[in-house]
């Protein structure tokens, strides 16, 4: 019995240190302003690299300064570095324009990242295309990766009128779930997407992204990209994302890419993975 008592406080320890850690830095694991090795201020902007592009800065509702770059078309665009890679040849293969947002705490946005700012923020930033006179406003399509998916479903959710479609590459079904990923040991005590079960931690997470809620009311039409190789949100994580928006969207087309990491799906997708979207694109 003595064994027993120990394994089950050693247990016990391990679940309220997890506890702990979930509660304090939380803010920590699902936000990440600054990515290793580089500076809150990334010294590459498009004018560096032969981009036509504006300096956006916006206000948030609630009165967070926002900034963002609105990048327009132009043929034969040097090489860039970081996301601008992805920008660069999405407006060679796309032929569109491309509005980039900084949310609140990261780039040179004010204010400190949650889950309630940041729709704010990305409300911001439709509602300022929306009011724009020289681009086509019907055809606005969000994008998001990641964290940048979930932002994407909330956003096209709450504006059916003025989103015309969705994309959404390696997405995970919530932060809930998630924290079973980064912390396997709290996987019982948190998450459950996809059941009935109700998990007691679930009710500290103060930005639990519930993308799959949010995909579930999407009317627009979505397309789901994922890479089969993604080392950080677990592939089946789209599936059921995919499977709760097909439920009730019939709208929605999903294509896997056997050698898509987190960050690098649309590279290693190549031409394959341009003429998805653009595809997508043209038959919305």
């Amino acid at each position: 019995m003595a064994y027993v008592s120990v394994l089950l406080y050693g247990l016990g320890g391990i679940v309220v240190a997890g506890v702990a850690l979930l509660v304090v830095f939380q803010e920590k694991l699902v936000y990440v302003p600054v990515l290793p090795g580089l500076t809150k201020s990334y010294p590459i902007t498009p004018a560096r690299l032969n981009l036509i592009y504006e300096d956006v800065w916006l206000r948030s509702s609630d009165g967070v300064r926002l900034h963002s770059w609105f990048i327009k078309m132009l043929p034969g665009c040097q090489d860039i570095a970081h996301r601008l890679e992805m920008v660069r040849i999405m407006i060679q293969k796309l032929n569109c324009n491309v509005f980039m947002l900084s949310y609140r705490g990261y780039g040179e946005s004010d204010g400190y990242p949650s889950q309630h700012g940041i729709i704010k923020d990305a409300q911001a930033a439709l509602d300022h295309l929306s009011q724009r006179t020289d681009i086509d406003t019907s055809r606005i399509v969000v994008f998001g990766r990641s964290l940048g998916g979930a932002v994407g479903a909330v956003l096209t959710k709450n504006n059916p009128e003025k989103v015309s479609a969705l994309i959404l590459e390696n997405t995970f079904t919530s932060i809930l779930d998630m924290a079973g990923v980064l912390l396997p040991f709290l996987k019982w005590f948190i998450g459950g997407s996809g059941t009935k079960s109700l998990k007691l931690l679930n009710f500290v997470v103060r930005s639990p992204w519930n993308t799959i809620d949010a995909i579930g009311e999407v009317k627009q039409p979505v397309l789901f990209l994922s890479g089969l190789q993604d080392e950080m949100v677990p592939p089946f994580h789209m599936k059921m994302l995919y499977a709760k928006a097909a439920a009730r969207n019939s709208q929605c087309s999903f294509v896997e890419f056997p050698s898509g990491m987190h960050m690098d799906t649309w590279l290693t997708g190549g031409d394959v993975y341009w003429r998805t979207v653009m595809q997508f694109l043209e038959g919305n």
